[in-house]
């Protein structure tokens, strides 16, 4: 039920959202800010049951900007960079959002959290 949810509101932003199936979401997404700016990825998020209540985890990108580095020994934007369960094209930022419980706790409130990782690569 929360997959759906934040498919809803995703698309409500003008995001064309694919479900690919059991808590994985993904979409076309052209970078706004930072040094990757109007490149288009694709973002996806693994989107728990307890969403609301929950954030999605971190962002699954493809392609892959950042090379990988799964520790956390160095700050964002070097640290906390995964393989991804997407697939072999993707990578996973460790990068959760601590501003969540102080949100309306939507997709809205959620993106700009995007924003400002891209924003500070």
């Amino acid at each position: 039920m929360g997959k759906q949810i934040f498919i809803e509101q995703l698309r409500a932003m003008g995001f064309e959202v694919s479900d690919l199936g059991d808590d994985k979401i993904a979409f076309p997404y052209t970078i706004p800010v930072g040094r990757f700016r109007d490149q288009q990825i694709t973002l996806g998020f693994k989107i728990g049951p307890d969403f609301p209540i929950s954030p999605p985890s971190g962002p699954h990108i493809k392609p892959r900007l950042l090379p990988l580095h799964p520790r956390n020994d160095l700050p964002h934007p070097c640290g906390g960079v995964h393989e991804s369960p997407f697939g072999a094209d993707w990578e996973y930022w460790s990068r959760p959002f601590p501003g969540w419980p102080t949100t309306d706790r939507s997709a809205a409130a959620y993106m700009p959290h995007i924003r400002h990782l891209m924003d500070t690569q």
